[in-house]
């Protein structure tokens, strides 16, 4: 369940900003990613009516990730002292992702939220490492890149 507020960014897994490559500790195929965005001036109770809804609909969340290719998702707020909100978005996913589904009722109300409560598009930050025991690593990868773990059985193969 991956996060933007442009209109235009149905694929909002790879958030609009450069493109960083990545360091040599992210698994090839995937990609890592902190970016952060600019909540709107008086937006506080809409995101949080936005976070409410990401948890009271979180088996549904949840259900997105396999075709989102997403291994892992958080999402962060930050106040600065002049009381400027941010909202930050970390993931780690495939690169063959297929972003948001707008077809999807959950995916299309978190955009709707979105586009209500943040500045379009997001700032990027840079990756330089990433860690992960060792156990997980094959996990991670055989999600990003199929969506499923390695020894699941797919609907078609029952």
């Amino acid at each position: 369940m991956s996060d933007s507020s442009d209109s235009s960014d149905s694929s909002a897994t790879v958030p609009a900003g450069p493109m960083f490559e990545m360091p040599a500790s992210v698994p090839a195929g995937m990609r890592l990613e902190l970016s952060r965005a600019r909540l709107l001036p008086g937006a506080q109770e809409e995101t949080e009516r936005r976070m409410q809804m990401l948890h009271d609909r979180y088996e549904e969340c949840l259900d997105t990730l396999s075709a989102e290719r997403m291994a892992f998702e958080a999402t962060f707020r930050r106040t600065d002292t002049d009381g400027t909100e941010w909202i930050y978005h970390l993931s780690l996913y495939g690169e063959e992702t297929s972003g948001l589904d707008l077809s999807n009722p959950i995916d299309r109300a978190h955009q709707e939220f979105a586009m209500r409560s943040k500045e379009p598009g997001w700032e990027e930050l840079r990756p330089v490492l990433m860690l992960a025991p060792r156990p997980m690593l094959p996990l991670l990868e055989a999600w990003a890149r199929d969506g499923r773990l390695p020894d699941e059985r797919g609907a078609d193969d029952a």
